[in-house]
């Protein structure tokens, strides 16, 4: 017999070599029916793993983000099996469970139209109707690569290949005729798959290399229940309407040009003045807050990345000008700020009296992205940054760093974007040591500092472990666009490496000479990815403050352009964003064009208008809220924009 322990610390003894779906048919049939997966002591495992000893077992159903995972990933071989159904030549690449759902990348001649993703959901269907139970096995590495090689499985022998000679024996599942190479876990069978909806087909290169062959990437969610799928996909139509890169080209924010090139956007007259806004307001803020401006170039020669370790450890995300091969100097274009704004710290000697020092930097910064990771404004090649560092003394360090995150929090909140972030704690990956800069016991110090500093403020944050920068730990601050995607809007980095590599130095109150730590910050972010995030917040309809047009003046006839026009002309000198349509249209086509321009005012003249010196307002999402004196209109206007309101 062992001893099974439950989660809630409830203990139950089976006979040894029970299966953890057997324990879970034995706590109920609600149980069972729901449970996708387990974990035995802690790690992800199969519902038909037996259990040989004492553990700790917990049934992971829907509910919980590894029985999601199960599941979903259980759905990308049902969607793979189908495939090679119908097309029994096709070639098997990946099928993991991602956010929201999953995806398969398959190898074949025949392009999966819309018509074809319904013939391969109708025979999902047939799969999931059969109820195949799900078995797994394992085999020594050379006879998986003989199965793989002789089904004509490429992509699976070349993954078999990487784990050859290493001792691994190679994970497979059978679910009926179709056998994959799979580590789990999966579902006990094909039949608790029960609600799934292929979405979409595009193109995706094998390993996201470029330099490797396209494939087709079938991708599908899949529920427990049809009316959470149904809700779920009604979201995504709703996301659709409010996704930044299409509705920021049909407002003409910005586009883009093949003849340019990918992750290149150009910024219509609109969507560079709310950049313009947004840069002046963030300036304004950190200027309050004490941060000095600096201006610096956007390349360098290839010593100042050598010293810094960019050389090193960035190299292939760096645009390089000149040959390396020649005896001339090698420039590269800045992919961050940092050892820039180092040389203005090293401009004189500096003493503890002068820390801390807080440099900040509009910046634009040049990345060598692959051609896959490019999105709308979300990632770029070319982009610009609210960037800052704070050189300041181990006492001061704390302090530095939470106003630094209290700055970022004011951003977040009064652009309307801080309900939805999350924090991670970015740390390093002592088994990846090529990867970053300085000793383990550098790390050790400034990973603690920083786990102290974020325990003091009470931050709730998930670590994550391989994701820190190479010369430090990170608190990254999350965001989900509208799909649900998550990325980084805004960092604050500890770095203690990086000052003694350039010779950063200032004289202590006892006379001695001590290298400083630096915060390397963003107060808003990737000012475009920010720009992404509120077209998709606010649906195109910006806040008053920070809409491209903020008036739109509608005059009802000819007669009334000269009202409308020296309205528009007063309203302009108080620092209104505001024209006036004095086009031969109808007032009603005005109107409408107005509205879907998400312009936050229109204001109507007519005779009436005209005859009492008054304005006919019409507020956008509300409509007509009444006739009032331009003064009366001006006072209203100026406090909402003033006060930053979001509606």
């Amino acid at each position: 017999m062992i001893k099974v322990t439950l989660k809630g610390g409830q203990v139950r003894e089976y006979e040894r070599g029970v299966t953890a779906m057997d324990v879970a048919k034995s706590l109920g049939a609600g149980i069972y029916k729901a449970a996708c997966a387990c974990s035995i002591d802690g790690a992800a495992a199969d519902l038909r793993t037996p259990l040989e000893s004492d553990c700790e077992l917990e049934i992971l159903t829907f509910d919980s983000d590894e029985g999601k995972h199960a599941f979903r990933h259980t759905a990308s071989h049902i969607l793979a099996h189908a495939v090679k159904r119908l097309f029994p030549k096709a070639k098997l690449a990946i099928g993991p469970a991602i956010d929201n759902g999953f995806y398969y990348d398959f190898d074949t001649e025949t392009a999966f139209t819309p018509e074809i993703l319904e013939q391969i959901e109708g025979e999902m269907k047939k799969i999931v109707k059969e109820s195949l139970p799900i078995e797994c096995f394992e085999t020594e590495s050379e006879e998986a690569l003989a199965w793989a090689e002789s089904s004509g499985e490429a992509y699976k022998a070349e993954l078999i290949r990487e784990h050859s000679g290493k001792g691994e024996k190679i994970s497979f599942f059978k679910q009926g005729e179709f056998t994959e190479l799979c580590a789990g876990p999966h579902v006990p069978d094909t039949g608790r798959i029960k609600a799934f909806k292929l979405t979409s087909c595009t193109g995706a290169y094998w390993r996201g290399d470029s330099n490797n062959k396209m494939l087709q990437r079938i991708y599908g969610t899949a529920f427990t229940k049809r009316d959470e799928m149904e809700a779920y996909l009604a979201a995504v139509e709703e996301a659709k309407k409010r996704d930044h890169n299409k509705l920021g080209r049909e407002l003409e924010l910005f586009m883009t040009s093949d003849i340019i090139g990918q992750g290149l956007p150009i910024m219509l007259p609109k969507g560079a003045r709310v950049l313009q806004l947004l840069q002046r307001f963030v300036e304004d803020e950190e200027q309050k807050r004490g941060w000095q401006m600096t201006k610096t170039p956007y390349m360098a020669k290839s010593d100042l990345y050598k010293l810094s370790g960019h050389w090193d450890h960035y190299k292939d995300g760096m645009f390089l000008i000149g040959d390396e091969e020649s005896d001339k100097d090698i420039y590269a274009l800045r992919p961050m700020t940092c050892p820039f704004q180092y040389q203005a710290y090293l401009n004189r000697g500096r003493s503890y009296r002068d820390l801390p020092i807080r440099y900040s930097e509009t910046s634009t910064l040049f990345r060598n992205e692959a051609s896959g990771e490019m999105h709308g404004l979300i990632r770029l090649r070319q982009f610009t940054i609210s960037e800052g560092h704070s050189i300041c003394t181990p006492e001061q360090l704390e302090e530095e760093f939470k106003k630094c995150l209290e700055l970022a929090i004011f951003m977040l909140k009064t652009l309307g974007l801080y309900d939805d972030v999350a924090y991670r704690f970015s740390q390093w990956d002592p088994d990846d040591r090529e990867k970053y800069i300085g000793t383990a016991e550098q790390w050790d110090e400034a990973q603690g500092a920083m786990l102290k500093i974020l325990d003091h403020l009470e931050i709730k944050y998930k670590t994550e472990i391989g994701e820190a920068a190479f010369y430090g730990p990170k608190l990254d601050i999350q965001i989900r666009n509208v799909y649900g995607k998550e990325d980084t809007l805004i960092t604050i980095q500890v770095d203690q490496m990086l000052a003694e590599k350039f010779g950063m130095e200032y004289v202590d109150a006892d006379g001695s000479k001590k290298n400083p730590y630096i915060i390397h910050r963003t107060s808003i972010g990737c000012y475009e990815r920010t720009l992404a995030l509120l077209i998709e917040r606010y649906a195109g309809a910006f806040p008053l403050w920070i809409a491209p047009e903020q008036i739109r003046v509608l005059p009802i006839s000819e007669r009334h352009h000269e009202y409308a026009r020296a309205a528009a002309q007063r309203l302009e000198l108080l620092g209104f964003r505001v024209t006036s349509d004095e086009r031969s249209e109808k007032i009603g086509y005005k109107i409408r064009e107005a509205q879907l321009e998400k312009i936050p005012y229109m204001l109507l003249v007519g005779d009436k208008e005209t005859e009492s010196g008054t304005l006919s307002v019409r507020r956008r999402g509300e409509g007509d809220i009444g006739a009032m004196s331009e003064d009366a209109f001006v006072s209203m206007a100026l406090k909402e924009a003033a006060e930053k309101v979001r509606f």
